[in-house]
């Protein structure tokens, strides 16, 4: 079998609000837009891209699979390694991010925080 390779391309995000998403993903993560038209707007963390998509246009992605709703729960964490969790948290709160917790210092030695984007993903700043 062929090994893997390296790095994750691309993420899909849902979101029903793509406007919105979009805003707080300029002024949380600070990063440019990579690419947008008008069902989608894409940013890049590293190699990686995340693609904000209109959920009515996530249905010909992921068929037969079905779309949740924003309120099924969540079903990812996206994690992002800083240098200082209590001063990226201090950030957050002065751009008016509410964190779901932290920051925590967790059993396997990592200190941790998680807040939610607009759509609800989920995102871990841990050091």
């Amino acid at each position: 079998m062929t090994a893997w390779p390296a790095g994750i391309s691309a993420i899909s995000v849902f979101a029903e609000d793509v406007a919105t998403t979009k805003q707080f993903y300029l002024d949380v993560f600070e990063l440019p837009v990579h690419y947008q038209d008008d069902v989608s707007c894409v940013f890049k963390f590293g190699d990686t891209l995340v693609n904000i998509l209109q959920v009515s246009e996530a249905p010909e992605l992921i068929a037969p699979a079905r779309v949740a709703s924003p309120d099924a729960g969540a079903r990812v964490q996206f994690t992002i390694t800083v240098d200082d969790v209590d001063a990226v948290c201090d950030r957050l709160a002065a751009r008016g991010v509410t964190l779901l917790n932290g920051p925590i210092d967790r059993p396997w030695g990592v200190r941790t925080a998680c807040f939610a984007d607009p759509a609800g993903h989920l995102w871990e700043i841990a050091k």
